[in-house]
């Protein structure tokens, strides 16, 4: 017993290292793969996103075929019984799918206007919109502290878009455009996560089918939106430049971590719980803005961004605590 309890505190540190990785180098090769200086024409973030679903459900598929004791007549009839014998259940995973795709078209649109450190910690505002949709679908009921931290939070993402006087005016004048651009962009993302999310934690609920049948489920619808939106965005340009105009290796380990972020996720919902998840996701902000900073160099932060930063990453915190009641620590 006591080897299988190590065994899962392993896999959750494991997890959790590998979503703080996961986040942190997303957000910012993609950004440096959208402002990066290139001859020719720069990859359509539209295709990356396709390719990433594509990705996804290629790797779900291994992992179903693994836990079909690698057996493809097993694979075969789970693929079958749970995905084209059940359409209705299937299809109720169009609903995320396609405000998934649509958030990950943001996200790109976000970071081509945002520095990555203002980025991370803006994003975190999904979890008051989680919270909201959590409290009005799922009807769940949320404790003291966690409203608290959801107040802290918004004080703190405030903050961090106050306005520094320190930009040159006509830097500023460009910037300001193009961050109103990747503020909207971030904030509409935040709402489609929240709701995407809920949605998806209801459908889980609901069903016995294992989380990866329905990444496979969201990655095929996900990868039809998808292909609508390159159609209807970037149709033209395919046409006369291809499919994957622009790639290069970057954009290629932008796309296989998108890729991976959501089955990262699935793996940390599996074995973690929601402090680790926050705990990630602060270490990743901190990270962010180091590497911005110094590496990316396109972001100075200011005191007021450093104070904001540090509400959201207790927030955080406190959003995930639970203060265990005294004096009856035995669980029923």
């Amino acid at each position: 017993k006591k080897k299988s309890q190590e065994m899962s505190a392993n896999l959750k540190y494991l997890s959790l290292g590998i979503l703080v990785f996961q986040t942190t180098s997303l957000v910012l090769t993609m950004r440096y793969s959208r402002t990066l200086k290139e001859e020719g024409p720069r990859y359509l973030s539209s295709t990356a996103v396709v390719i990433a679903e594509l990705l996804k459900i290629l790797a779900c598929v291994l992992l179903v075929y693994k836990d079909s004791q690698c057996n493809l007549q097993t694979l075969n009839r789970v693929l079958h019984d749970e995905i084209l014998n059940k359409p209705m259940e299937t299809l109720k995973l169009a609903i995320p799918s396609g405000i998934y795709t649509l958030q990950n078209n943001l996200l790109y649109v976000a970071l081509s206007n945002l520095d990555a450190a203002t980025y991370q910690v803006t994003y975190q505002l999904k979890i008051l919109t989680t919270a909201l949709f959590s409290v009005s679908m799922l009807s769940k009921k949320l404790g003291v502290y966690q409203w608290l931290s959801l107040v802290i939070l918004m004080t703190g993402v405030a903050l961090v878009q106050w306005p520094s006087d320190s930009q040159g005016t006509a830097a500023k004048e460009h910037s300001a455009g193009s961050q109103f651009v990747g503020l909207i962009a971030v904030l509409i993302a935040c709402f489609s996560s929240g709701f995407a999310g809920v949605y998806f934690e209801k459908i889980l609920k609901e069903t016995k089918q294992s989380v990866w049948i329905r990444n496979i489920q969201l990655g095929f619808f996900g990868s039809i939106f998808g292909l609508m939106g390159v159609y209807i965005y970037d149709g033209e340009q395919v046409s006369k430049n291809g499919f994957f105009q622009g790639y290069n290796k970057l954009t290629w380990i932008v796309v296989v971590l998108q890729a991976l972020g959501g089955l990262v996720i699935a793996a940390v919902i599996k074995y973690a719980d929601n402090i680790l998840k926050g705990f990630a996701t602060s270490l990743s902000i901190i990270l962010s803005t180091l590497i911005s900073y110094f590496w990316l160099q396109d972001f100075v932060p200011t005191s007021v961004f450093f104070f904001g930063a540090v509400l959201v990453i207790a927030a955080t915190f406190l959003y995930g605590y639970d203060p265990k009641p005294a004096g009856n620590p035995i669980k029923a």
